[in-house]
């Protein structure tokens, strides 16, 4: 594929979940913000509107966990005035003073119901809401997944696979974390910061004016270190994408390395990307950390005041001493739920950016629809695989055309090798012809239907590749040949590998045809692979053949055998051969010559020697270079 105009786009760096500080509100890397914040919050709002029942009982729930939680301080403070007078008075010698263990006991089981009935409520909270994200991540991956099927193949040239996978699962991974647990935390953070105002109001208006003066004072901390930090936690996530980088280089490239001794300047290399991470780390750690003791500081401050007051309360009889303990439970409240709050607001911009992505993804322009009518079926026995260029036009961009006017007539059976310069468009013409683009100009017919009145599928069925960069997956040898048809038998599998020549080797394996190939195919070598891949092409029994030097990666010998089996799978199909060694291509019915998008010349082997051209000068270049690669 490297002959076509592609542009390729790096994928940005996405740190949804950037290294943080141990503590302090919003010291996570600072959010990547939305382009559209309020378009995409309502679209992601409506994957949510069909469960807005779960999400009332989560509401419900919330409240009312939150309710029972906040009311409990005040209870408990009822206990501790008993406690408090019933001594107070036996230590003043009051008559008939005693501790009313009976109604602390009532007090006590009191308390034990109300902590029982949050724990319960929160827990019904989560259930459902746990249901709720699921299913909208459910739905969400569904319809990408059915969209990446149905993406043209330049959507996926003009990106870099590990954009594409992130927004379908760091981005949607992402949305789902906010929806199960920063949805309900942001709910229960709103409800206890409006219930302890109101409590600690119902106690003594004056501590909670107190008590809020302090508020101030932590927002001015906060702002001004998350500042500073900020700029270190982005510094340490651009080295942290540095030094992965770097890493992932070395590794995959370590043969290379040890082959030109350049072990010490890679060990340079990562010394000097990893001391930046390791400064910009500790300064973004250390500022982070601040916040924590800092708020500690200001939060003493104000129990300090709130003891001193509500102690010169309570001797003047103004508030109970239960209700001293109650408050400073209340105070400590407060704070929380704020500094989850901030947290919370830079998880949903985080959120909404990762929405934001992932309906980007679902909004690309698709491929062309198709059309509903069926193939038309030839008559049984009549040769398949005609083809016909008519007046294509087409480029990868509109406004950098690289073919003008392409027209080749193909009869069923024929040999067609088309060799050419690297870009010439050899294998721009393979894309049109399995339709992976859609043509600016023309039309292609294939055994009298105009493709583009094909079922893709349909199209499609109707070829077997096997191209130089093999493609084999995680799975045994025996399901990576029977890949090529769908119900292929045991005996079916062993025949075509036999034909290509790959049983000898596959027998000779611990396993045979049950061995597994990991990830990268990476425990069977380049020849093999090649082999398996030709094997599952002739499994697949098609009536036309693509053919992209396939057997560029096998020692002569083995090429010479496999030569042998593609002559006798070719009989009686089209073949397309994409040819760089014409060596290969002498047997050739017809042989394209392409240079810059155009066919050039045409004819077979001796023809175009006789012709002297351009054909000439490559094979003749070839063979005096010593059978040089051309492109």
């Amino acid at each position: 594929m490297s002959e076509q105009n592609r542009e390729h786009k790096p994928a940005a760096p996405r740190g949804h979940k950037g290294p943080g500080g141990p503590g302090g509100p919003g010291m996570r890397m600072p959010a990547e913000k939305a382009k559209d914040f309020k378009g995409t919050l309502r679209r992601l709002i409506k994957y949510l509107r069909p469960r807005m029942v779960q999400l009332i009982i989560v509401l419900i729930m919330a409240i009312a966990s939150t309710v029972f939680s906040i009311f409990s301080p005040k209870v408990m403070g009822k206990a501790t005035t008993k406690l408090f007078e019933g001594a107070y008075g036996k230590l003043m010698g009051v008559e008939g003073a005693s501790i009313d263990f009976g109604y602390i006991n009532d007090i006590l089981i009191l308390l034990a119901g109300l902590y029982l009935l949050s724990a319960l409520f929160s827990y019904i909270q989560q259930y459902v809401m746990a249901g709720v994200a699921q299913k909208v991540v459910y739905d969400m991956r569904e319809q990408i997944n059915s969209k990446l099927e149905r993406l043209p193949l330049k959507y996926f040239d003009s990106r870099t696979h590990g954009e594409i996978l992130s927004r379908a699962t760091n981005d949607v991974d992402n949305i789902s974390t906010t929806l199960q647990q920063s949805l309900t935390q942001l709910i229960t953070s709103i409800v206890t910061i409006i219930g302890v105002i109101v409590m600690m109001l119902t106690i003594s208006p004056w501590l909670t004016l107190i008590t809020i003066t302090t508020l101030p004072l932590s927002f001015i901390v906060i702002m001004a270190i998350s500042k500073r930090s900020q700029t270190y936690f982005v510094r340490q996530q651009k080295s942290l994408g540095q030094l992965n980088g770097h890493v992932e280089e070395m590794y995959t490239g370590h043969r290379i390395i040890k082959a030109f001794g350049r072990e010490p300047q890679s060990l340079k290399d990562f010394d000097e990307i990893n001391d930046k991470l390791y400064d910009s780390g500790w300064r973004s750690q250390f500022m982070s950390g601040m916040i924590m003791p800092l708020m500690m500081f200001i939060g003493n401050l104000g129990y300090v005041l709130i003891c001193v007051v509500g102690g010169i309360f309570v001797t003047k009889k103004m508030i109970d001493v239960g209700d001293i303990q109650a408050f400073i439970q209340y105070s400590r409240q407060f704070t929380q739920p704020i500094a989850q709050t901030a947290n919370i607001a830079n998880i949903i911009q985080s959120t909404i950016a990762s929405a934001e992505r992932v309906f980007e993804l679902l909004d690309e322009e698709e491929e062309v629809k198709e059309v509903n009518t069926t193939l038309v079926k030839l008559d049984e026995g009549a040769p398949e695989g005609s083809v016909e260029f008519r007046h294509v036009k087409f480029g990868y961009k509109e406004d950098a055309i690289l073919i003008e006017d392409m027209n080749i007539e193909v009869s069923p059976g024929q040999t067609i090798a088309i060799v050419g310069p690297t870009g010439a468009g050899k294998t721009t013409l393979i894309n049109l012809l399995m339709r992976f683009y859609e043509l600016n100009d023309g039309e292609i017919i294939i055994d009298g239907v105009n493709i583009t009145d094909m079922k893709r599928s349909d199209l499609r069925s109707k070829f077997g590749m096997v191209l130089q960069d093999t493609w084999l997956f995680n799975g045994t040898i025996r399901d990576n040949i029977a890949y090529g048809r769908e119900g292929a038998s045991e005996a079916d599998v062993v025949r075509a590998a036999k034909a290509a020549h790959a049983d000898h080797f596959i027998r000779t394996l611990p396993l045979g045809y049950n061995t597994v190939l990991n990830e990268e195919a990476s425990n069977i070598s380049q020849g093999q692979k090649q082999l398996i891949t030709i094997a599952r092409a002739i499994l697949a029994d098609p009536s036309i053949l693509i053919l992209d030097e396939a057997t560029s990666s096998v020692d002569t010998r083995t090429e010479l055998l496999i030569q042998k089996a593609m002559n006798a799978l070719m009989q009686n199909r089209t073949s397309f051969v994409i040819a760089h060694r014409l060596s290969t291509i002498r047997d050739a019915d017809l042989i394209l010559v392409m240079n810059q998008g155009s066919v050039i010349e045409k004819g077979n082997h001796e023809e175009l020697l006789a012709q002297g051209g351009f054909y000439a000068d490559l094979y003749n270049s070839q063979f005096s270079e010593g059978d040089l690669d051309v492109g």
